[in-house]
Formats: C-alpha cells, sequence, structure tokens
C-alpha cells in the first residue's frame, strides 16, 4: 500500500495504481484472470474512466461512463466502492458523487450491488444490500436478469 502521505480526501490516480489495484483485489467483485492469460493491470473497464483513492489509501471508488451499454443503463456506473479504512463510508461515497458530478455534470449515477455476495445491513426488521448508498440517498431502481440490485442517483434538481 502506498498512501499519499499528503493531504486528506479523495485523490485522482490513473486506472493501474498499485495500491488502487490491490484494494480492488479484496472487493467482491474482483474475478482473476484465466490461468495463461496476460495479467491486466487496469481495474476498470472501457468508457471514460475517474479513479478515486483516499489519501490514506484506505478506500477506493471507481466512475466509469460507457457511450453504449448492452444492459440498457444511462449514466455514470460506480462500477466499485470499498472503504477498509479512515472517514466513514457514508460522507466518502457523499463526497465521491459530488467529484463524479463535476466531471460528468446533470448525469445519472447508478450502481450494481450483489445480494448474494453481500452481507446485508438489517434496518427495520428488514434486510438491506449496499446500505452505505441508501444512506447516501440512492434508491432501488429494479434488478438485472442475473438478480443483481440496480441502485441510482439522480442529479441534484432532476
Amino acid at each position: 500500500m502506498q498512501p499519499f502521505l499528503i493531504g486528506e480526501g479523495w485523490v485522482e490516480v490513473l486506472d493501474g495504481n498499485d495500491t488502487a489495484r490491490d484494494i480492488f483485489k479484496r472487493h467482491y467483485s474482483y474475478r482473476p484472470r484465466a490461468a495463461g492469460r496476460r495479467i491486466n493491470e487496469l481495474i476498470i473497464g472501457p468508457g471514460e474512466k475517474y479513479l478515486l483513492l483516499t489519501a490514506d489509501g484506505g478506500a477506493l471508488c471507481a466512475w466509469r461512463k460507457e457511450k453504449h451499454r448492452r444492459d440498457g443503463q444511462v449514466g455514470v456506473e460506480c462500477c466499485v466502492y470499498r472503504r477498509e479504512s479512515g472517514e466513514e463510508a457514508t460522507p466518502l461515497l457523499t463526497e465521491a458523487m459530488a467529484l463524479a458530478w463535476l466531471r460528468w455534470p446533470g448525469e445519472r449515477l447508478f450502481s450494481f450491488v450483489d445480494p448474494l455476495k453481500v452481507q446485508p445491513t438489517w434496518r427495520a426488521s428488514r434486510p438491506t444490500w449496499g446500505h452505505t448508498f441508501y444512506q447516501a440517498g440512492w434508491t432501488f431502481a429494479g434488478l438485472t436478469q442475473k438478480r443483481l440490485h440496480i441502485l441510482e442517483h439522480q442529479p441534484v434538481g432532476a
């Protein structure tokens, strides 16, 4: 891990950053490459990328905007969010959202949560998957064909 030692909050890094990749490898969506395939140093898929790492190296947030998505989703995807240490998760996500909207003003933000791989948080005697997102104002927007939860946040004033 290579924290930046100076500053606080989110810092933009390039896709392939060693610290970001190390955190991503502990995210539930990480899939190692098949044997014999060249190791891919990048962690975000195709499209416009915005990779954020906290200055202390304790959290990662990856945003991606594709022109033509096969799943029909429109907007900017939060494809990875993981906090391992440092500030509380919800304020960090809220700050990352503000930075995403600076880059892509007026865009819908969305993410997918796999309820089979994420431990639910119990609130009001009901399970909630992606609780940090809900705390940051995101809402449930449906299910994918693979039964992933689609969460979204519309820009203010939309």
